[in-house]
Order: C-alpha cells, then structure tokens, then sequence
C-alpha cells in the first residue's frame, strides 16, 4: 500500500513552533538560582579586652546581588573562648588573638583582632600611716590612709576614720584624750570592708617634758618648768601680780599666776618676738630670718573656781610690727572676751588690719584703733567662764593665715580643748603688704573695767607654731 504524504498548511505549522518554542530567558534544567553569599563582615572589626572581660561579635552578609544577609556562621577563636552566638570571653594571657566566623557548610568567613590586656588593678588592703605613734596626752598626730592595689601600685581611698583612747576628725586629724595608755585609730574603706589599724601610746605630760622634746614646727614653747622670760621682750609682771609660780601649773607644774586685785584692769602680759621684726627691740626667739605668714598658737588657761564678771576681756594678740621707728601694727589678730553678758563668758576673734584694702600701712602707732580697718567681730560657742568650766584646765589654740597678695583668702580661727570655738574666713588682712610678716604674740591679762573681785587665773603650756599644735 502507497502511504500519501500529508500536508500541512502553512498557519498551522506555525502554530505548533509557538507552542514549542522555548521562552526567552529559561534555561534548560528549570528556573535561574537566587544570589549567593559573596562576604561576610564582623563588627567589632577589632577590640582591645582586659583579661576575662567579654565582647559581643555580630556577623552580617553581603549577597551577590547587593542585598545584606545575617548568615549562620560557625565560631571560633584563639586566646579566648566564644559561644555559638558570638559571645567572647578574653583569656587569661595577655597578647593578641583572633575571633573568625565562617559561613557554616560554605568558605566564606571574616576575621576580627582581639588585643587582650591585663585585668584592671583591684584595692587589696588600705594602709594607714604612721602605723604606730606615741603622744602626750592632748597632743595631736596627722593620719593619712592609702589604698594598696593588686599590681603593687597605691592610690587614693575613701576611708571611715574611729579611733580609741582619744577623738579623731574625718580627715584624720586625731587628739589623744587625757588618759594614758595604749589605744588605737582605725582607718575603714568606705562601702568596702578592707581596713587598717594604727597604735597609739599616749604618756602623760610631766613637768618639762613638752618642751624637752618639741616638734620641729614650733618656734616657741614654754611650759614655764624652766625660767624663760628673759627670753621674752618685754615682761610686765604688774608689781607681782602676774608672776611663774611652782604648782598652779597643768597637773601641779609650773605655771604662771594671774592675780586680779579688785578693780585692777592691767595685770601684765607676756611679750614673744620670732621671725623678722622690723626693730632690734623686738629681740625674736628664733633665727629673726623668716617672714612668716601663717602661726598657730597655744595657751593652757584655767580661771578659779567660783570666778566671777565673764573671761576678763584681753586673753592673747598675733601682731605684724610694721615700723622702724614705732609700734606700727600691720596687721592684729584679737583673742578676746565679748564685752558685755552673756557674751563675756566667751572668747572671740577680733581681727583688725593696720592697711587699707590694697596693702599702704595706715596705723602709726600701737593699738591705732582709728585707722585700724576691722574685719569683723566672730564670737565662741564654749562658754569658759561660767559653770562647770571653771575650775578647770582648758586648751586654747588659735590660727591666723595671712592673705596672698590682692586676694580675700585670710583666716583667723580658733579651738577650745580640741574642738573648732569660732572661725573667720575670706579675710584681706593686709591687702598686697609683705614688709613684714607674724612676728609678735601676746599673752595678756587686761580687764577694761577691771574685775569685780579678787580672784585668780592661771596660764600654761604656752607655744607658737608653724603647724596644728593640739591639746
């Protein structure tokens, strides 16, 4: 049988090549393959970690097409330890080391550095200096705390002070009591437990004794066991009334004897030149070289039992004699009563300048107190001379700081048995003068109306210092 050939028309073969036809853009095999991981980036790029510290690392992707990824990455590191979400905890070995994500079934990866230091010193033990001290009773020693740290090193540290057998400040500042023995100060970390002790022996103060063997920072000391009031400039002992006496003195010592006779308003004084005095006359206690602008001073004061009028006006003056020719003062520092009740049973300060505001010596003679520039009366809180303080033995320290030149940062202070009595600050005492410096202190005994009555007080342990002298 002749098979025919079969014809086909022309549309229809076209027809049949458009459904057969591949589309424009497919490929064999099925669809194209999506974008593919090309880098991966680590953040931190790199960190510097002290010993057993720790550091989040974060990896993101970049795909093929420009897009950004957060790719499963697989972690590892040198000189540390990582987990399998990139938390790295530095080693203990100091040195640099490397953190690595790679792309998990794939090689795509990225490396950060990781400089690793040693661990932060700690605070081991805090250190109070001196570790151990020996005082007379009512003597003052400085304490200083210092923080020990791990690498060896010291540094600063906040510490609680406490102390046994006497009184201390917050800033260290210890007074040892009145009773012999051996005690101690404790210097404590603030918010912490660490602490140290120092100990402290405190003797009792025999006759001499004080002065025998006095700090180097004391320019003066007279426990009146020894006759030094050749020493002094001028004595004015008022006819006997004002005299060194054997047992009226702290603990049964020398002392000196005030007798105030009924009515009587001068009854001496004791006059101390030290540093450089502008006269011969003013014959100073120690080298007369120095130009000193700031003193302490001490003085053992105790009035009779039964005393009576308030504390008697005049107690003790730091001066600066300014003048070749008189008694010119530049400067006068005032321990004295209030003048009238209750006021007088109070010491206070008067302090006064013998300059005007900038520094021209305006005073001529002593106690020229009309071109005297006063600074302001400040008075006590301790009342001395009443009560239950009479018949006791009190400690009396005061301080004066001269200003610096063009400046209102004087002070002029005072303490009773330890404790801050009263306090003036912000002071231009002498403007921008520095002819002289402190070159005087007075102890005096002068009652404006005189006493009412016969009666007596007593003065010891008289010092004068570049430094805190304590009680």
């Amino acid at each position: 049988m002749r098979v025919l050939p079969v014809r086909i028309c022309g549309p229809l073969i076209l027809f049949a090549c458009a459904a057969l036809a591949c589309q424009p853009g497919e490929k064999k095999g099925g669809l194209e393959p999506g974008p593919t991981l090309s880098q991966i980036t680590l953040t931190p790029p790199s960190v510097s970690l002290a010993s057993g510290a720790t550091q989040r690392f974060v990896a993101s992707g970049l795909m093929s097409d420009g897009s950004t990824s957060t790719p499963t990455v697989t972690w590892t590191s040198t000189g540390g330890s990582i987990t399998s979400d990139g938390l790295y905890v530095a080693g203990g070995a100091t040195g640099v080391y490397r953190v690595i994500a790679t792309d998990q079934g794939g090689t795509v990866a990225d490396t950060a550095a990781v400089t690793v230091t040693a661990p932060p010193p700690v605070l081991t033990s805090v250190v109070l200096t001196p570790a151990s001290v020996t005082l007379q009773t009512g003597a003052m020693q400085q304490f200083t705390a210092a923080g020990q740290l791990s690498n060896g090193t010291t540094t600063s540290v906040s510490v609680t002070y406490s102390a046994t057998g006497g009184s201390i400040t917050a800033g260290g500042l210890y007074t040892a009591g009145n009773t012999a023995g051996s005690f101690r100060v404790i210097a404590t970390q603030q918010g912490g437990t660490l602490a140290d002790t120092s100990a402290v022996t405190v003797t009792a103060v025999q006759g001499g004794s004080e002065c025998a063997s006095q700090p180097s920072a004391w320019i003066w000391c007279d426990d009146f066991e020894s006759d030094r009031m050749a020493s002094y400039f001028e004595v004015d002992d008022a006819g006997g009334a004002f005299v060194r006496t054997a047992g009226v003195g702290d603990a049964g010592s020398y002392g000196m004897l005030v007798h105030f006779a009924a009515g009587a308003p001068d009854v001496g004084s004791l006059k101390l030149a030290f540093g450089r005095t502008p006269q011969s006359y003013f014959r100073p206690v120690d080298a007369g070289t120095t130009d000193y602008r700031e003193i302490y001073w001490r003085v053992y004061l105790k009035n009779q039992a039964g005393w009576t009028g308030g504390g008697g006006d005049k107690l003790s003056r730091a001066i600066s004699f300014a003048s070749s020719t008189s008694w010119a003062e530049a400067m006068v520092a005032h321990v004295y009563t209030g003048s009238s009740s209750p006021g007088w049973n109070f010491l206070g300060l008067d302090p006064a300048s013998g300059t005007d505001a900038a520094g021209v010596l305006k005073t001529t003679t002593y106690n020229d107190f009309p071109n005297f520039r006063w600074l302001g009366w400040v008075q006590g809180t301790t009342p001395l001379f009443t009560g239950t303080a009479l018949g006791q033995w009190h400690c009396v320290e005061s301080h004066v700081r001269l200003n610096d030149a063009g400046q209102s940062n004087g002070v002029f202070e005072t303490w009773v048995d330890g404790t801050l009595d009263a306090r003036s600050a912000n002071l231009n005492w002498v403007g921008s003068f520095s002819a002289y410096g402190i070159n005087a202190v007075f102890l005096e005994n002068f009652w404006n109306a005189g006493s009412p009555v016969a009666q007596d007080r007593y003065l010891d342990r008289f010092v004068v210092s570049t430094a805190r002298i304590g009680c």
